[in-house]
């Protein structure tokens, strides 16, 4: 009997179905960082705990670049040099998540309730994106490509505090809609098995 290889056709639709809901998400990305943020964080988390690690790395690299194009950001348009930082960002969340958390995923249990162990990691994870972009982007990124006469200059604490303690947040509710699909996922599961 052939064994299943570990990228076939299921990982590619459910990778492709995971990058649509990012896409989508990124239409409301002017209304709030709260929409988009978490959602986008939550399908890099489904992705590599229900597909695999390259394929969350490829959202992880994907989804700034379709940021870009879908609701681009007046600093994003001045800097766009933030978007590998992103990319970065979003790729240290994935792997935290792989290395850190994922042999804990076998613990959640259908009624909701998580480990402090669980928690804690999650929000290990999140707090190891934040600070990724939060030393990289706000600290050196935009204070040195952001020019001196631009008026975007003045908005540079928004950004600064938009691209670290956001993050942080923005990826520990990534991290509850993570969970709260993935225990829906294994009661559905366990339902029809």
């Amino acid at each position: 009997m052939k064994k299943s290889n570990s990228f076939g056709t299921k990982q590619i639709a459910i990778t492709a179905i995971l990058l649509a809901i990012c896409l989508v998400s990124q239409i409301f990305k002017s209304l709030s960082v709260f929409i988009t943020g978490p959602v986008i964080n939550a399908c890099l988390l489904l992705t590599a705990s229900l597909v695999n690690l390259p394929c969350a790395i490829a959202l992880s690299v994907i989804t700034p670049i379709t940021a870009y194009f879908i609701a681009a950001s007046p600093v994003m348009m001045v800097v766009p040099g933030i978007i590998p930082f992103i990319m970065l960002g979003n790729v240290v969340l994935v792997v935290a998540m792989n290395y850190l958390l994922k042999g804990n995923l076998n613990d959640l249990r259908l009624d909701g309730k998580f480990s402090l162990m669980f928690i804690i990691k999650a929000v290990l994870c999140a707090l190891l994106k934040a600070a990724f972009m939060g030393v990289t982007i706000s600290l050196w990124l935009l204070p040195t490509f952001i020019p001196e006469q631009l008026p975007l200059r003045q908005k540079m604490p928004v950004f600064q505090y938009t691209f670290s303690v956001v993050q942080f947040i923005t990826a520990c509710i990534g991290f509850i809609y993570f969970a709260i699909i993935l225990v829906a996922i294994k009661s559905y599961a366990k339902r029809n098995s």
